[in-house]
């Protein structure tokens, strides 16, 4: 993220979110507040482009990719609001909108209570997108600002009320690759010290020179894109690394999912070519 300037990234993510919404038959993430968020306006301009952002292969696997990663967090999420977790940590959560219909909110045994981390620009432009959309925060959303050049992760959530001393559940999608390993280490140290019955839900990326040439063209277009607005990709870890990393860190429980995985489970017998693609992308879930 360029500094003082709310995230790219996120806007991108949000915005494929919203088009969902308004193109694609059947919904794989059921997301009404995507468009309000993001504006009636940007999301229409967006769906109607034709040639362009939605009708082109890339773009439609991008898209992919965002509500099918969504959808598999808040489905890992649900299975542990069963399972007697009451604290869901979205780390780097972006213009994320389940906090606002959060239907564990008024869960058995006490609500979920949902901290939303992200840096302080980044969140300060979010609060006032959901206050132009006229999007109330529930009570059981906790806004947790964090500088990590000058701030910790644990410090800023005890801050916030987060009970370390309880099982938690933390999302941490579109954030992995583009942290430094030492980066990533610090964190993931942090959640693996949660107690037993925390989860973690994260995507990260394998290395690109094991990709086909027409993957590499396409990661080489993203790749640039992100770079040149100062939130460039900088970590790649193979799945048996990814995997040690984890189980080191503490995890003893481990399902990691790659585009076929995610379109039998989540895309099939769509007539719209709506789905993932490629080797480079996957999807991790990890519990204690």
């Amino acid at each position: 993220m360029q500094q003082g300037t709310p995230s790219w990234t996120a806007w991108s993510v949000a915005l494929r979110r919203a088009v969902h919404q308004l193109m694609d038959r059947p919904l794989v993430l059921e997301d009404p507040l995507a468009v309000r968020i993001v504006g009636e306006e940007h999301a229409a301009a967006a769906q109607e482009s034709k040639g362009g952002i939605i009708f082109n292969k890339y773009w439609r696997v991008m898209r992919a990719v965002v509500v099918g990663r969504s959808r598999y967090a808040e489905d890992c999420l649900a299975q542990a609001v069963t399972e007697g977790v009451r604290q869901y940590v979205v780390l780097g959560a972006g213009l994320d909108t389940f906090a606002h219909r959060n239907v564990h909110a008024d869960a058995s045994g006490g609500g979920l209570k949902v901290f939303e981390v992200d840096h302080p620009v980044t969140q300060k432009w979010k609060r006032e997108l959901l206050e132009k959309a006229g999007i109330v925060s529930p009570g059981s959303l906790t806004f947790v600002p964090v500088d990590f050049e000058k701030e910790t992760l644990a410090e800023r959530l005890a801050a916030a009320g987060f009970d370390a001393g309880a099982p938690a559940f933390f999302s941490w999608l579109g954030v992995v690759p583009y942290l430094t390993l030492a980066g990533f280490r610090q964190t993931l140290s942090f959640l693996g010290q949660r107690p037993a019955g925390s989860h973690v839900v994260m995507d990260y990326a394998i290395d690109p020179s094991s990709l086909g040439i027409s993957e590499r063209i396409a990661f080489n277009i993203l790749a640039e894109r992100v770079k040149s607005v100062g939130e460039p990709f900088q970590l790649f870890l193979p799945v048996e690394a990814m995997h040690a990393e984890v189980r080191g860190a503490g995890f003893t429980g481990l399902e990691d999912l790659g585009a076929e995985e995610m379109n039998t489970r989540y895309f099939a017998g769509r007539s719209d070519g709506l789905g993932l693609a490629g080797k480079l992308g996957r999807i991790l879930h990890a519990w204690k």
